[in-house]
């Protein structure tokens, strides 16, 4: 049985709308904050497409008014499920902008759990827009995706484990010091601008590397601004490895 659903959010970006539009309506700019290879075909009844890990999702361009209004919707499945994005633009002073953003559609059986997990994780999708239009404007980054299994560990040891492989404490806290040299992947150094029960966040002078658990399963998702196609996907390569190595301590 589906359920609907809406959420809404909004956010002071420090950009102008044009960089705003850039950056959640066109494939490169969605990719440097948000999940998964992006591409947008820039006009109303376009095609908007997402694949995160192999997982392709399409959809249509409902609404195409730069620099004001970006919408899209994906086809209703056979069970009734869809969503449906809208992005509304609103410029201030001073080079400012607002940026209300409205999710909505319908949700399965577990619609309940689904719904929780949407709705926390939004709060954080726009604390990485804002991290990537304040320190990385113009660039464009390359999405790196990796996932592991992380078996019967608890959240709680998940975590630890991400930590010690970043060489940070256990307790993850907003502002502390990065200075780690990853086994397989180029050195970071930076700080933790986000953290939560779920996931943490880190900014360097070149990318922004998100670590996500949730029950069963790791994923990460940095945003690297500044190499190119065959060297992100090294790094994906690399970052593959190195989640697999470090859930493969024993806790």
């Amino acid at each position: 049985m589906t359920h609907p659903f809406e959420i809404e959010r909004e956010i002071l970006l420090p950009a102008d709308p044009e960089q705003v539009w850039e950056a959640i309506a066109t494939g490169p700019g969605i990719e440097s904050w948000f999940m998964g290879r992006n591409e947008v075909e820039a006009r109303e009844g376009g095609t908007a497409v997402m694949d995160v890990g192999g997982h392709r999702e399409e959809a249509v361009v409902t609404a195409y008014e730069p620099g004001k209004r970006f919408a899209t919707r994906t086809a209703t499945g056979a069970d009734g499920r869809f969503m449906a994005f809208e992005y509304l633009i609103e410029g201030r002073e001073g080079g400012s902008t607002v940026l209300r953003v409205v999710h909505s559609g319908m949700l399965g059986d577990d619609w309940q759990d689904e719904y929780d997990a949407l709705r926390r994780g939004w709060p954080f999708h726009l604390h990485t827009l804002r991290e990537y239009l304040a320190h990385f404007p113009g660039r464009a980054g390359r999405p790196v995706f990796a996932m592991a299994q992380s078996g019967e560990r608890s959240a709680r040891q998940v975590r630890a484990a991400l930590a010690r492989g970043l060489s940070l404490p256990a307790a993850v806290a907003v502002g502390a010091p990065v200075h780690a040299e990853p086994a397989g992947v180029p050195p970071l150094a930076g700080e933790v601008t986000w953290s939560d029960e779920e996931r943490f966040e880190v900014r360097t002078g070149d990318g922004l590397y998100t670590f996500h658990h949730s029950p069963g399963v790791v994923l990460l998702f940095h945003h690297l601004f500044g190499p190119d196609g065959e060297a992100a996907a090294a790094a994906e390569a690399g970052w593959q490895r190195w989640l697999a190595g470090v859930l493969a301590e024993r806790p």
